[in-house]
C-alpha cells in the first residue's frame, strides 16, 4: 500500500512538474498572432489592449471612410473596439515598381468577431474563393489610386483573421499551415526564432528584422522627410514596455563592435542636432509631450549593437490614438453595398 501511495505521489509531482514547464514555456514563447506569420523580412506585433487601457482611444469620436463604415455596419466589426492584438508580416517585393510597392503585408488579427455576418460580407464582395486546409479563402481586388491588387483573406477561428495582398497565394497558405500547428510554442518563422529572444520581456509592442523597410526611400530609411545613416537592410530589435513609465528601446544590430560604434556616433549627433532644433522651434501646448519625449532620447552602444532609449509620455500616446483612425489594413475593403444581417 504504501509503495503504491508512493508512485501515486511521484506520478502526481510528475504531472504537476511538466504542467509548470508547459506553463513557462508557453509564457516565453512568441505570441501566437506572430507564430503564425509566413516566412518575411520583418515582423511587427501590437498588443492592443494595454494601449486601449492607457489612452481610451475606443471611446474617442472617429471619422470614417464611406466604404469603411459600410465594412463595420455589414461585420458588426469596430476595430477600435474589438481588436485585441495583430501582427504584420513585412515582405521585401522584387519589384519595388509593382502594384505592391516595395513592400507587401501579411496579417494576423485577433479580436472578437462575428464569424457568420463577416463570412456573408467577404462572400458578397470576393471575386474568388478556394478551399484550404478546411478554411475558404476569399480574394477581394483593392484599389490604391490606379493600382489594383489581390487581397486574401481567411478566418482561423472565432477570434481569429488573416489577409495577405502578396501576388500568390503563398503567404496565406503559410499561416493556414501553420494555424494547424500553433499549439506548439516553438512554432513561427525562422526570423521569429532567430530574433523573438532579444525582445525585451513584457514588451506590448515590439518589431523585428528589417522594421525599416516602409521607410525605405532610395536605398536609406527616411522618416518624416529626415535620412537617417542607415541602409534600408539594418536589423532591428524595437520594443515597447511600461516599466512605471512607457520605454522606447530600438537595438540595431551591426555586424562587428566598430560598424555600432560608428552608427551610435553617427545617430547621437543626429539626435543633438533635432533635440537642438525642437529647442528653438516656436512651441504650443500640444507639443509638449513630443518636446519630452525628444528630450529623453539617448543612444549608446553595447558590442555590436546600438541602442535608443526614450521615455515615451501617455499623453503622446492618447495624441496619435485620437489623431488616426484605427485601420483594419488589409481587411478595410473597397466600396461595395453593405450586407444586412440575417
Amino acid at each position: 500500500m504504501r509503495r503504491s501511495t508512493r508512485y501515486s505521489l511521484l506520478l502526481a509531482l510528475g504531472l504537476i512538474a511538466a504542467l509548470i514547464v508547459a506553463i513557462i514555456l508557453r509564457k516565453a514563447a512568441p505570441p501566437e498572432a506572430a507564430r503564425l506569420l509566413p516566412e518575411s523580412d520583418a515582423i511587427i506585433y501590437v498588443n492592443l489592449k494595454p494601449l486601449r487601457l492607457a489612452t481610451h482611444f475606443d471611446r474617442s469620436p472617429v471619422t470614417r471612410a464611406p466604404e469603411y463604415q459600410k465594412f463595420i455596419e455589414a461585420t458588426g466589426i469596430v476595430p477600435e473596439r474589438d481588436l485585441d492584438s495583430t501582427a504584420f508580416a513585412l515582405h521585401r517585393m522584387d519589384d519595388p515598381n509593382g502594384p505592391n510597392g516595395p513592400v507587401g503585408y501579411s496579417e494576423v488579427f485577433e479580436g472578437r468577431f462575428d464569424g457568420q455576418r463577416l463570412s456573408r460580407y467577404l462572400d458578397s464582395i470576393a471575386t474568388a474563393r478556394e478551399t484550404y486546409a478546411s478554411h475558404t479563402v476569399y480574394t477581394v481586388p483593392v484599389t490604391d489610386g490606379s493600382v489594383t491588387r489581390p487581397l486574401r483573406i481567411a478566418q482561423l477561428g472565432y477570434d481569429s483573421i488573416a489577409a495577405s495582398n502578396m501576388p500568390t497565394a503563398e503567404q496565406i497558405h503559410s499561416i493556414l499551415d501553420r494555424h494547424r500547428s500553433a499549439a506548439s510554442p516553438f512554432s513561427g518563422s525562422s526570423l521569429l526564432s532567430a530574433r523573438y529572444r532579444d525582445v525585451p520581456l513584457l514588451s506590448s509592442a515590439w518589431g523585428i528584422g528589417h522594421i525599416g523597410l516602409p521607410f525605405s526611400d532610395r536605398g536609406y530609411i527616411t522618416i518624416f522627410g529626415l535620412q537617417l545613416p542607415l541602409p534600408e537592410d539594418t536589423t532591428f530589435v524595437a520594443s515597447l514596455r511600461y516599466t512605471g513609465t512607457l520605454r522606447l528601446r530600438i537595438e540595431e544590430i551591426s555586424p562587428t563592435e566598430a560598424d555600432a560604434a560608428r552608427a551610435a556616433q553617427n545617430l547621437s549627433t543626429l539626435i543633438h542636432l533635432f533635440q537642438s532644433i525642437q529647442q528653438v522651434r516656436p512651441r504650443n501646448q500640444s507639443d509638449a509631450a513630443l518636446i519630452e519625449m525628444i528630450s529623453s532620447l539617448r543612444m549608446e552602444q553595447h558590442k555590436d549593437r546600438a541602442v535608443l532609449t526614450a521615455t515615451v509620455p501617455t499623453e503622446l500616446l492618447q495624441q496619435l490614438a485620437n489623431a488616426t483612425t484605427p485601420s483594419t489594413s488589409g481587411i478595410q475593403l473597397p466600396e461595395t453595398p453593405a450586407v444586412e444581417p440575417r
